[in-house]
């Protein structure tokens, strides 16, 4: 847990820290500029940059918040580490709702919103899909073993 909570920590340290480069990719998702140039579907792009900085300020705050509770809920976790087994489950809680809240921003948010709504799988520079795609396979692995019941030794 701690190890997805450096990793989501470090994506949205990232995104503040060297907030234009991730801009570029946001900014061209939500306009649809780069998808087939006979798409159907370009009415629902997005070109106002209020509501694409707005957009990407939710993004980041997503991250950092999966980031949070991430920790804490490592940190929940390594405190109830000899605690019997009931306890232990009660303490992933706030690990698994980092994790969720990361799964709904990169299944949810870039995968569903990012690559259907908005079309990002017809673009070939600004196709986040693949790693949309690793993040929420890490998150959601992490979700099933973390529901796994507790039942070793007290």
């Amino acid at each position: 847990m701690a190890a997805i909570a450096l990793w989501v920590s470090l994506v949205a340290f990232g995104n503040l820290t060297d907030y234009g480069s991730n801009w570029q990719f946001v900014r061209h998702v939500l306009a649809m500029d780069t998808i087939f140039p006979g798409a159907g579907i370009r009415y629902r792009a997005i070109h106002s940059p209020l509501l694409q900085h707005a957009a990407y300020a939710l993004i980041i705050a997503v991250e950092a918040l999966a980031g949070a509770l991430c920790w804490i809920g490592a940190w929940r976790m390594w405190r109830a580490r000899r605690a019997d087994a009931a306890a232990f489950h009660r303490a992933k809680r706030i690990a698994v709702a980092g994790l969720s809240a990361g799964l709904l921003l990169w299944l949810g948010g870039f995968m569903a919103i990012g690559g259907e709504w908005f079309g990002m799988w017809m673009s070939t520079q600004w196709n986040g899909l693949e790693s949309a795609f690793r993040f929420a396979a890490v998150l959601l692995a992490a979700l099933i073993y973390l529901g796994q019941p507790d039942d070793g030794p007290d």
